[in-house]
C-alpha cells in the first residue's frame, strides 16, 4: 500500500508539473522553449534538473511535447517551417538518420561547456556522444542480466559466463527481431577485440562467425516478447540469462525483485540533444543544449532515472532518488566499474549496412532458430 501511495504521488505530481507549464506557457509574453522528448519518468526528470532551471536563469519559459521517435514529424516541421519543436532528444539511432537527411542543424562540439576540471568536451564525454548534428544526454544500454536463484554459489560475471551452458545451464532470451545487439554480443564473447567487430560484421565471414556463436546455444536460445519482456522471463524461472535493457534493472529492484547483472561488454547507446533545421530559436535552443549537457545538469538527471550521463564528469553530481531514496549510481551504465568495458555500438554502420544485415538474420531465423 504504502508503494501504491507513492506512486500516487509521483503521479500527481507529474500531472501538477504539466497544468503548471500549460498555465505558464498560456501567459507568459517572453521567449519560449519547447523541447520534444518522451513522457512519463525521463521528461519528468527533465523538467526537473533541466527546463525549470533553464527558464530561471535564461528568464525563458519552456515546456515539454511528446516525441515518439523516427524522423517524419521532425521532416515535415522542417519543410513547412512550422516548429512545434526547438530542441529535440532522440534516441542516436534516429539522430544519425535525421542528420543525414539534413533535418538537423549542425552542432560545433567546440562551444560546449567543459568539465568541471576544464577538460574540454570533446575529452569529456563518452565515445559517440558528440556528432555532426547532436550532443549526448544520457548513456543506456543491453546488458546481459541473470536469475541469481540459480547461480547463488558461483555467480556468472563476465560475458563468456552467458555462452557457457556447462557451468551455467539453463534458458538464454534474446529478442529475434534484429540482428542488433545480438550479433555484437555474439563477436565479443567469441574473443574478438571490440575495435574489430565491425570490420568482421562487414563480412559474410564475420556475419556467419557471430550465427555459429548463437548456434552454440542449441534449444538453450529463447525468445523474449512484448508480451514476455527478457526482465519476467527470469523473474518467472522462464529463462536463466537474458539481454535486458538497463532499466529494467531498477524497475525491477524497486519492485521488490532482483536481478544479477553483468555489466561485462554491455552494449550502450545514447539519447541526444538536436536542433531542429533551420530552427528561427536555434540560438536559443544552442543556449539550453549547452546549458543542459553540463556536468552538474546531465548528474541531477540522473538523479531521477537510471540512465548514465554521457559526461564522465557527471558522476560526482549524482546522489539518491529524491521520491524513492534510492543511491542511483550502482544502476547507472557509466560509473566506471561498469563501463570498463563498455562497447559503443555504431549507428552509422547500422545505417549503411542495416538492410543488408537484416536480410541474412531473417534467413538464419527462417532455419528454426
Amino acid at each position: 500500500m504504502k508503494r501504491w501511495l507513492k506512486a500516487a504521488a509521483i503521479a500527481i505530481g507529474l500531472l501538477l508539473l504539466v497544468i503548471l507549464f500549460g498555465y505558464l506557457w498560456m501567459t507568459h509574453r517572453g521567449p519560449r522553449l519547447t523541447l520534444a522528448t518522451s513522457l512519463g519518468p525521463y521528461s519528468h526528470a527533465q523538467t526537473t534538473a533541466l527546463l525549470l532551471p533553464f527558464s530561471d536563469r535564461a528568464g525563458t519559459v519552456t515546456r515539454v511535447a511528446e516525441y515518439d521517435g523516427g524522423s517524419d514529424e521532425l521532416a515535415r516541421q522542417v519543410a513547412s517551417k512550422t516548429y512545434a519543436w526547438d530542441v529535440v532528444d532522440m534516441e542516436l539511432p534516429d539522430a544519425v538518420t535525421a542528420c543525414h537527411q539534413g533535418l538537423l542543424e549542425p552542432i560545433d562540439a567546440a562551444t560546449l561547456p567543459a568539465g568541471p576540471d576544464g577538460a574540454p568536451a570533446s575529452q569529456d564525454f563518452v565515445t559517440s556522444a558528440i556528432g555532426p548534428c547532436w550532443v549526448g544526454s544520457v548513456v543506456y544500454s543491453q546488458i546481459i542480466a541473470y536469475d541469481p536463484r540459480r547461480f547463488a554459489s558461483v555467480p556468472p560475471a563476465a560475458l563468456a559466463d552467458f555462452f557457457d551452458l556447462t557451468k551455467f545451464p539453463g534458458p538464454r532470451a534474446l529478442r529475434r527481431t534484429s540482428g542488433k545487439f545480438n550479433l555484437e554480443m555474439a563477436l565479443l564473447a567469441d574473443g574478438v577485440p571490440p575495435g574489430e567487430v565491425y570490420a568482421t560484421l562487414s563480412t559474410p565471414e564475420g556475419i556467419a562467425r557471430a550465427l555459429t556463436k548463437l548456434d552454440t546455444l542449441g534449444t538453450s536460445l529463447v525468445w523474449s516478447t512484448n508480451n514476455d519482456p527478457p526482465a519476467k522471463m527470469i523473474a518467472s524461472g522462464g529463462a536463466a540469462f537474458a539481454m535486458v535493457l538497463n532499466g529494467d534493472i531498477f524497475d525491477t529492484a524497486t519492485h521488490q525483485g532482483r536481478l544479477g547483472v553483468i555489466w561485462d561488454r554491455q552494449l550502450y547507446e545514447l539519447d541526444v540533444f538536436a536542433i531542429p533545421k533551420g530552427n528561427p530559436k536555434r540560438a536559443m535552443a544552442m543556449d539550453f543544449v549547452r546549458y543542459a549537457t553540463q556536468a552538474d545538469r546531465l548528474g541531477a538527471v540522473a538523479n531521477w532515472v537510471p540512465y548514465g550521463p554521457a559526461r564522465k564528469s557527471a558522476l560526482p553530481y549524482v546522489g539518491e532518488n529524491p521520491d524513492l531514496q534510492i543511491e542511483m549510481a550502482p544502476y547507472l551504465p557509466t560509473t566506471p566499474e561498469h563501463f570498463a568495458t563498455a562497447f559503443a555500438i555504431d549507428d552509422e554502420w547500422w545505417r549503411l549496412h542495416g538492410a543488408d544485415v537484416d536480410a541474412l538474420w531473417q534467413a538464419w531465423l527462417a532455419k528454426g532458430k
